[in-house]
C-alpha cells in the first residue's frame, strides 16, 4: 500500500495550499490512501523525518523533489519548478509524478 507523509512546519505560511495541492493530485489519481501529516517542531525531529523544510511531500518515504538538497532543519522549503522558478510549493506535476511511479512499482 502506499504511503504519503506531508512534513510542515508553522513557521512557513505555504504549508496550508500544498497539502489542498496534494488532496487533490490523490483524489486525481484515484489513490486510496490516508495522507500522514506531521508537523515538525524541534530541529531533531527534522533530522529523524528528513525533513528538508516546510512543506516536505514524500511518498513510499522517497521526498517529491529529488534535486533537493540533505540540509534537515526547521526553515521554509523551495522547490526547483519545471520551469525552471523557485516556489515555496511543489507544482501539482511534481506530485503527481511521484504519486505515479509508487502506483506503477505497486503493479
Amino acid at each position: 500500500m502506499m504511503r504519503v507523509s506531508f512534513f510542515y512546519s508553522d513557521n512557513c505560511p505555504s504549508h496550508d495550499e500544498a497539502l489542498n495541492r496534494l488532496r487533490t493530485c490523490v483524489d486525481a489519481e484515484n489513490v486510496d490512501v490516508d495522507i500522514e501529516i506531521v508537523k515538525v517542531e524541534t530541529v531533531e525531529d527534522a533530522e529523524r523525518l528528513k525533513f528538508i523544510g516546510s512543506p516536505t511531500i514524500m511518498v513510499n518515504g522517497r521526498d517529491i523533489d529529488t534535486s533537493s538538497t540533505c540540509h534537515y532543519d526547521l526553515t521554509c522549503r523551495a522547490y526547483h519548478l519545471e520551469d525552471g522558478r523557485i516556489s515555496p510549493l511543489p507544482s501539482e506535476a511534481m506530485i503527481l509524478k511521484a504519486i505515479r511511479e509508487a502506483k506503477a512499482k505497486e503493479s
